[in-house]
């Protein structure tokens, strides 16, 4: 059993960063793949950011070259780095973790409850 807690959120103007924090429990962090997603009133879950077990990473087009996904093993967390935030980033943002192939929402085993992430314009 895997537990995550996820941290970082808030209210930010358009164009400014948050970074969110994942801390997991359990002593196999590391063999897991974690994965970022997001839901926005009205929406499906959708898929933001992943890091592999074997630190390769994965993100989503429109998050591309503004969020950066990272783990530090030591620390069982996972971060995501989100700068140049758009209005519609506005979402609550949840952590994930599997053992699973891909970075599909139904590759995950266990989810955080969420952080909130309000971007104004």
């Amino acid at each position: 059993q895997v537990q995550l807690v996820e941290s970082g959120g808030g209210l930010v103007q358009a164009g400014g960063s948050l970074r969110l924090s994942c801390a997991a429990s359990g002593r196999t962090f590391s063999s897991y793949n974690m994965g970022w997603f997001r839901q926005a009133p009205g929406n499906e879950r959708e898929f933001v950011a992943a890091i592999m077990w074997s630190d390769s990473t994965h993100y989503r087009d429109s998050v591309k070259g503004r969020f950066t996904i990272s783990r530090d093993n030591a620390k069982n967390t996972v971060y995501l780095q989100m700068n140049s935030l758009k209005p519609e980033d506005t979402a609550v943002y949840y952590c994930a973790a599997g053992s699973a192939p891909g970075w599909g929402k139904y590759a995950y085993d266990y989810w955080g409850q969420g952080t909130q992430v309000t971007v104004s314009s």
